[in-house]
């Protein structure tokens, strides 16, 4: 059986030094990280095709159409296929904030006219109000396309549904239109349309923003409270972010877009961090014995843990990129990057603050 020699001899702070450059370059390539269609907003479109076509002259075609966004093709088991991913269309985003808005207004307007049927003092300000309503469902019959005229419709229940009719035939007829494009520049024999709109993409950011905050308060308390050491405890929330900060980084390196299923990929890669720094710091605290073997022992056991770990997600990466499943891919090319960035964060910094802090404590 094959002996390892033991890292840890020796100046063990050098090990520091290759994961604080992943750390540096990480940095550098965040900012390139792409938000997904589930936090910008927009429209995925898929393809079967009849067949093959050039990527490029596809999405130059649909640009002309005033279609900008990426194209992809590829082969798969059922023939050709293209996912067309466009940006958030002007026409929605306007539908969307006259939606909220004729809303808002909407209620005001009921009110006044409840009050003004008892009380003829409320008929002016009725009067403005309603003439605002009446401007707001006019700029959404303008987008839809539609001859319905605000003024000409006295109740406002009528009123209302003749808005919602509206606002879903604003998107009706940009999904034609999208259709109406692709048509032109390619044969298919069957197409998906899914569109994700500007309020849905908020809400989707808006709850991953209130995840992110919950998991790292919750992390750090349930750290703080099972330790109870400050540099320990230190030491595992250290690692367990660099995990996640070298992930985003070969995100933005090799174009992973953050989507929900990558973002659920990073939350994932947290629980294994923990579970990883927190085996090194029970054993290094609680063990008796050399604390360099003792790291040592805990690193060989974390290895095989993460090695298992890089064969799952690494099986699960060859068949989301043989099947172009973009949720099984997305998963784990993060979780792959965030496993092998765990290797060098808890074996390379967080074993080198545990050591320097039992070293100086003299705890054996």
């Amino acid at each position: 059986m094959v002996s390892l020699p033991n890292i840890y001899k020796g100046d063990y702070r050098l090990l520091a030094i290759l994961p604080l450059i992943l750390l540096i370059a990480s940095a550098f390539m965040i900012p390139n990280i792409k938000m997904g269609v589930d936090f910008t907003g927009g429209t995925l479109i898929s393809l079967n095709l009849n067949q093959k076509v050039d990527p490029d002259l596809l999405k130059a075609g649909l640009e002309a159409e005033g279609l900008k966004g990426t194209v992809k093709v590829f082969d798969s088991a059922v023939g050709p296929k293209a996912e067309i991913e466009l940006n958030q269309s002007k026409n929605l985003v306007a539908a969307e904030e006259l939606k909220g808005e004729f809303g808002k207004k909407f209620e005001t307007v009921a009110t006044l006219e409840a009050k003004s049927n008892f009380n003829s003092s409320y008929m002016g300000e009725y009067l403005t109000e309603r003439k605002a309503l009446n401007e707001i469902a006019g700029k959404i019959f303008t987008i839809a396309k539609s001859s319905t005229k605000a003024e000409d419709i006295a109740n406002i229940n009528l009123l209302q549904k003749e808005f919602n009719i509206a606002y879903s035939k604003v998107y009706s007829n940009y999904r034609e239109s999208i259709s109406g494009a692709i048509d032109k520049h390619v044969s298919y024999s069957s197409i998906s349309i899914q569109t994700v709109s500007p309020v849905l993409s908020t809400h989707f950011f808006e709850q991953a923003k209130w995840v992110v905050i919950s998991a790292a308060i919750l992390s750090i308390i349930f750290v703080f409270l099972f330790f109870r050491v400050i540099i320990p405890s230190i030491a595992v929330l250290t690692g367990s972010a660099c995990d996640v900060f070298i992930a985003l980084g070969a995100m933005g390196l090799f174009g992973i877009p953050l989507t929900i299923s990558s973002f659920a990929a990073l939350l994932m890669l947290v629980g294994f961090s923990l579970d990883t720094d927190i085996l090194l710091t029970m054993r290094m605290l609680k063990r008796k014995g050399d604390s360099r073997e003792k790291a040592f022992d805990s690193m060989k056991t974390g290895m095989t843990m993460s090695i298992m770990a890089i064969i799952a997600f690494g099986t699960l990466y060859i068949l989301g990129s043989m099947t172009h499943i973009s949720t099984y891919y997305e998963i784990s090319a993060v979780a792959l990057a965030g496993l092998v960035g765990d290797v060098f964060a808890t074996w390379g910094i967080n074993a080198v603050m545990l050591l320097w802090y039992v070293e100086k404590k003299g705890v054996s």
